[in-house]
C-alpha cells in the first residue's frame, strides 16, 4: 500500500512516487485544474479557457494514470482520505476510482471552481466543503418549482418584448435567462444572512429584464417606453430605457423580510458604473452605521469582453479592500456570452478567463454553465454565503450565449457564422429545465404550462395598462431619491441662498483648532509646527490663507451636523504641503491624529482619505457616494489638474450630464490644480475649456436680470465652475455648496502658487455674517475712483489676476486701467459684467489669461461679453498664442510668453491698431 515505485513521467527524468502521495496529488491537481475540463460551454463548441488541450495532470482516462505512477490495477485499490478533503462525506477511504469519480463530480462538470490561488487556507478548506460534500446540491421539490417558476418569468418576458416590439433594440437575455433566477437567490441567501439594501449596477443586457423580474419594476412603466408617441416631462433630456436606474422597497416573499433594491443608471460606457456603485454602496454603509458590510451590500454585473478589456474593473477591484473604500465584500456576475460585440474572445483578451482580473485580489471565482439552472442556483448560494461570511468579493461566471446579435437588429451570422449555427439548433433552457422537472416528476406538463399562461397574462395585462401612459416621467426611474430634501414643511424650498458668512467667534475657534494638536503626547514634525505656529499668527491679525480658507469652511460645515469627505491622492498632507489634515506622530508608527474631528461633541464626522493612484475608479466612486445623501459635502481632488483627464468618462457621461439624464442632482466637487508657472506641460492645467464647452447655458442670451438671477441660474445650469482668486471666496463657494436648496456639481480650479502668495490672504471681514460668494469681483482700486478716465477694462479670473496687477503698479497705470476678476465662470455672471462695463463706459474690453489662446476660458467668455455689452464693443484677447500643448516645457520660454501676454494687456494702442 506505501510502496515506493519508479515511473519516467518526463523523458529522461525519473520520479519516485508514494502512492499514497500520488492520490492526494490527484486531489490537488483537480482542485487548481479541474474547471479547465468542465463542461462550461452551453453550447459545446467553445472551451471556456479558450484551450483545448487536457490538461495532463487530470485523469480523463485509464492513460494518464502514469503521470501519478500508477496503474489500472491501481484504481481500485482503497485510500484513506486525508482529512483536508470532504469528498468521502461521512466516509474516511475510498477506493481511488471512486476517489477520481467524486472529484469529477465536484470540479469536472457544469461548475469549475478557481480557488486555489487562495492563501488562505481557511477560506480553502470553505469552499472545498461546498464543492466536495456528496449530494450538496440537492433542491427541494420547493426550490425546483421556484427555479422554474423564475425561469418561466425570465424567458417569457423575452418573448413577449420580442412578439410586441420586433423592431425595437432593447438588448434582451436570451441565451442567458438563468442570469434572473441567479440574482433573485443571490438577494434572497443575503437577505436570510441580515442585508436590508442591495444596490446593483450592469450594463444594458438584460437590464429591462431585471428591472420587471428583480427589481420588480411595473411592467406597464418599462412597455411605455416602447411607445414612440410618448412624450417626455420637461425635467431634462432623458435617456433610453436600457440606461435608466430604479430604486424600489418591498418584501422578499421568500425570506418575508423588507429589502431595498437600487439599479444605478449608467450609461453605454461599460463598466463605468461599478465604482459609482461602489461609492453608494459605502455612503449607505456610512450613514447607516453598517461598519462591517451586513446591512448594505452591492451586486456587480458585467459582461465577458469588458470584464476583460475595461481597466477601471482592475481600478475597482483595487478598491475593494482599502479602509476607506471598502464595501465589505462584492458579488460580480459575468454575463460570459463568449464574445464581444463581433469579437472572437480570442481576439479580445490574453488571459485564459475573463474574470482573471479578480484573482489580484484573491476573489474566488466560480465558472458555470448557464444552461444548468441548478448548477447556478448552487454557486450564487455559495457566492452569498462567502460574502457573508469573509465579507470579501466573490465572481460568478456564468458561461452562456447570446441568442440574438449584439442586439435585436444586429446580424451575427456576418462574422460567427458557426456560432450562431449551433445557436439556432439550441433548444432553449426554459424548455431543457421544463422537461427534467417533468421527466422527474417535480411539475406535470400542466402545471409548467399554467405557470406561462399566469404570466402572459400578466404581460398583457400590464401592456394594456401602458397605453394609458402618455407621458415619461423619469421621476419614476430615480435610484437615488432623497425624501425630504427638497421641501421644508411640506412646501418647495424658496430659490434662495443665506449668508455663507461665520460669526468672529466661530472663525475663531475653527482657527485655534487648525493650528493645534488637540491630542496628548503627540510628537509632530518641525516643519508642521512652524506651519501651525504660522496658522495660529494668521488667526491672530484676523487673516486666512488658502488652507486656512479651507478649513474655515469644512470646520464650519462640521459643526453645523455635515458630513464631509475629501479624497485622492495625497489629500491628507496635500499635493503641495500646504493642508495637513492628518497629523502623524513622528515616534510612533501610524499613529494619527485628524484636528478637525476634535471640534465639538456633537460634530459631524470627517473623512480625508489618500486614495490609491486610480482617478477613473476614485472619482466613480465619490460620485456615487455624493449620490446617497444630499447632507454631505463630498470632494475629490486630482493630484493635478490634468489628471482629471484620465476620469473623463464619470466627467463627460455621469457628472455633467446625470442631472439631464437621469434626473439626478449631485452636489459632488472636484478640486482641479490649475495654473501656468513654468511647470511644463503636465500639471499646468486643468483643461477648463473642456469644462466650459459642456456647459449648458447659452452665449446668446442675456438673461432677465432680476434679484434672485445668480440662484436660478444655478438651478438651470448643469454644473458650476469656478476659478476662485481669494482664500475667502473659495471659503463662500464651499460652504455655499450646501447651503443651496438644490444639488449642482462643482468644479473648482484651485491654485498652486497662490496657496503661499503673500497676497492671496483674505481678512475676516471677508467672511462675517451678511457675506456671500462673489461671482465677479469689481475693481475697488484708483480707477474705481475715476471711472470715466479708465481707458481699459481687463477682465481676467484666478492667477493672472495678481500678475496683472503687479505690472500695471509697475507701468504707473493703476488710474487708466480697471482689472476686475471673473470668479464664477459658468453660470456666467451676466448681470455683474454688464454693471462692470457700464461703470467705464471710455474703456476698451480686454479678456486677459495665461492659457493658450485656443485653451482656457477665451473661446467661452467672449461670446457671453459681448452679448452682455449688445455687441457694443469688441472683446480684446491677451494671452499666449494658440498651441497645442498646455504649456511649455522651457522656464526661459515660460517667461518669454508670459512677458508678452502683459505687454499686449497693457499697450493701449495695440488693439486699436488691430481695429
Amino acid at each position: 500500500f506505501y510502496k515506493t515505485i519508479s515511473v519516467a513521467a518526463l523523458p529522461g527524468v525519473t520520479m519516485k512516487f508514494n502512492i499514497q502521495a500520488s492520490m492526494k496529488r490527484i486531489i490537488t491537481f483537480n482542485r487548481i485544474r479541474g474547471h479547465h475540463v468542465a463542461q462550461l460551454d452551453p453550447l459545446g463548441i467553445m472551451d471556456a479557457d479558450l484551450d483545448s488541450c487536457v490538461p495532463t495532470d487530470i485523469i480523463t482516462s485509464s492513460d494518464k494514470l502514469g503521470f501519478y505512477g500508477l496503474e489500472e490495477s491501481d484504481l481500485e485499490k482503497v485510500f484513506r482520505l486525508p482529512t483536508t478533503t470532504f469528498i468521502g462525506g461521512s466516509e474516511s477511504v475510498l477506493p481511488l476510482k471512486e476517489i477520481i469519480r467524486r472529484l469529477e463530480m465536484a470540479y469536472c462538470q457544469h461548475i469549475g471552481v478557481e480557488f486555489m490561488f487562495i492563501n488562505d487556507l481557511d477560506q480553502c478548506q470553505w469552499i472545498r466543503q461546498k464543492f466536495e460534500t456528496p449530494g450538496v446540491m440537492q433542491f427541494t421539490l420547493e426550490e425546483k418549482r421556484t427555479l422554474l417558476a423564475r425561469m418561466v418569468r425570465s424567458t417569457r418576458f423575452e418573448e413577449f418584448l420580442q412578439k410586441k416590439w420586433s423592431a425595437e433594440k432593447r438588448f434582451g437575455l436570451e441565451g442567458c435567462e438563468s442570469l434572473i433566477p441567479a440574482l433573485k437567490t443571490i438577494i434572497d441567501k443575503s437577505s436570510e444572512n441580515g442585508v436590508e439594501n442591495v444596490i446593483m449596477g450592469m450594463p444594458h443586457r438584460g437590464r429591462l429584464n431585471v428591472l420587471a423580474n428583480v427589481i420588480r419594476k411595473e411592467l406597464e412603466q418599462i412597455f411605455c417606453q416602447f411607445d414612440s408617441k410618448l412624450e417626455a416631462a420637461d425635467e431634462g433630456s432623458g435617456d433610453v430605457k436600457y440606461h435608466l436606474g430604479m430604486y424600489h422597497r418591498r418584501i422578499n416573499r421568500v425570506t418575508d423580510r423588507n429589502i431595498t433594491l437600487s439599479l444605478v443608471a449608467n450609461p453605454s460606457h461599460l463598466e463605468a458604473v461599478d465604482p459609482v456603485v461602489q461609492g453608494k454602496t459605502k455612503a449607505d454603509q456610512f450613514y447607516c452605521g453598517d461598519t462591517d458590510g451586513k446591512r448594505v451590500m452591492s451586486i456587480l454585473l458585467h459582461g465577458d469582453a469588458a470584464f476583460a478589456g475595461q481597466g477601471i474593473v482592475y481600478e475597482t477591484f483595487h478598491l475593494s479592500d482599502l479602509p476607506s473604500y471598502t464595501t465589505h465584500g462584492t458579488v460580480h456576475v459575468v454575463v460570459n456570452n463568449q464574445i464581444g460585440f463581433t469579437t472572437d474572445p480570442r481576439m479580445a483578451r490574453s488571459s485564459p478567463y475573463p474574470t482573471d482580473v479578480a484573482r489580484v485580489v484573491n476573489a474566488p471565482i466560480f465558472h458555470v454553465n448557464a444552461d444548468d439552472p441548478e448548477a447556478v442556483i448552487y454557486v450564487c448560494k455559495v457566492a452569498a454565503e462567502w460574502r457573508a461570511t469573509f465579507h470579501k468579493d466573490v465572481v460568478v461566471d456564468l458561461v452562456c450565449y447570446r441568442r440574438m446579435g449584439h442586439n435585436e437588429m444586429d446580424e451575427p451570422m456576418f462574422t460567427q457564422p458557426l456560432m450562431y449555427k449551433q445557436i439556432k439548433k439550441q433548444k432553449p433552457v426554459l424548455q431543457k429545465y421544463a422537461e427534467k422537472l417533468i421527466a422527474e416528476g417535480a411539475v406535470s406538463r400542466q402545471e409548467y404550462e399554467e405557470e406561462i399562461a399566469k404570466y402572459d397574462k400578466i404581460c398583457e395585462e400590464a401592456y394594456a395598462r401602458s397605453k394609458d401612459e402618455k407621458i415619461l416621467h423619469i421621476k419614476h426611474w430615480l435610484d437615488s431619491p432623497w425624501p425630504g430634501f427638497f421641501t421644508l414643511d411640506g412646501q418647495p424650498k424658496s430659490m434662495s441662498c443665506p449668508s455663507t458668512g461665520l460669526t468672529e467667534d466661530n472663525l475663531n475657534h475653527i482657527g485655534q483648532a487648525a493650528s493645534s494638536v488637540p491630542v496628548e503626547d503627540f510628537t509632530i514634525h518641525g516643519g508642521l509646527s512652524r506651519i501651525l505656529k504660522g496658522r495660529a499668527e494668521m488667526v491672530k491679525n484676523r487673516m486666512v490663507d488658502w488652507a486656512l480658507g479651507e478649513y474655515m469652511a469644512f470646520g464650519s460645515l462640521l459643526k453645523e451636523g455635515i458630513h464631509i469627505r475629501l479624497s485622492g491622492q495625497d489629500v491628507e498632507r496635500g499635493t503641495f504641503s500646504h493642508r495637513h489634515h492628518v497629523l502623524h506622530d513622528q515616534n510612533v508608527d501610524k499613529r494619527t491624529c485628524i484636528p478637525m474631528n476634535h471640534l465639538s461633541p456633537d460634530q459631524a464626522p470627517y473623512t480625508v482619505c489618500n486614495s490609491s493612484l486610480s482617478e477613473y475608479g476614485v472619482l466613480g466612486f465619490e460620485l456615487g457616494f455624493a449620490m446617497a445623501s444630499p447632507n454631505a459635502l463630498i470632494l475629490w481632488e486630482a493630484q493635478f489638474g490634468d489628471f482629471q483627464n484620465t476620469a473623463q468618462c464619470i466627467i463627460d457621461q455621469f457628472i455633467c450630464a446625470g442631472q439631464a439624464k437621469w434626473v439626478r442632482q449631485n452636489g459632488i466637487v472636484l478640486l482641479l490644480p490649475h495654473g501656468m508657472e513654468g511647470m511644463g506641460p503636465e500639471h499646468s492645467s486643468a483643461r477648463p475649456e473642456r469644462f466650459l464647452q459642456m456647459c449648458n447655458d447659452d452665449p446668446d442670451v442675456l438673461p432677465n436680470i432680476t434679484e434672485d438671477l445668480a440662484v436660478r441660474q444655478l438651478y438651470d445650469c448643469n454644473w458650476i465652475v469656478v476659478n476662485c482668486s481669494t482664500p475667502a471666496n473659495y471659503f463662500h463657494v464651499l460652504r455655499r455648496q450646501i447651503l443651496l436648496p438644490f444639488r449642482k456639481p462643482l468644479i473648482i480650479f484651485t491654485p498652486k502658487s497662490l496657496l503661499r502668495h503673500p497676497e492671496a490672504r483674505s481678512s475676516f471681514d471677508e467672511m462675517l455674517p451678511g457675506t456671500h460668494f462673489q461671482r465677479l469681483i469689481p475693481e475697488v482700486g484708483v480707477a474705481a475712483e475715476r471711472p470715466e478716465a479708465v481707458k481699459r477694462l481687463i477682465f481676467c479670473t484666478g492667477k493672472v489676476y495678481y500678475e496683472l496687477t503687479k505690472e500695471r503698479k509697475s507701468r504707473g497705470l493703476e488710474d487708466t486701467v480697471a482689472i476686475s476678476r471673473i470668479e464664477q465662470l459658468s453660470p456666467f455672471p451676466f448681470d455683474q459684467v454688464k454693471a462692470e462695463t457700464e461703470r467705464f463706459p471710455n474703456a476698451d474690453l480686454v479678456w486677459c489669461q495665461e492659457e493658450h489662446k485656443n485653451q482656457g476660458y477665451y473661446d467661452y467668455v467672449k461670446p457671453r461679453i459681448r452679448t452682455t455689452t449688445q455687441k457694443a464693443k469688441p472683446v480684446w484677447y491677451a494671452g499666449r498664442d494658440p498651441a497645442a500643448a498646455p504649456a511649455t516645457g522651457n522656464k526661459n520660454t515660460h517667461l518669454i510668453e508670459l512677458r508678452r501676454f502683459l505687454d499686449t494687456a497693457f499697450h493701449l494702442d495695440a488693439f486699436r491698431d488691430q481695429q
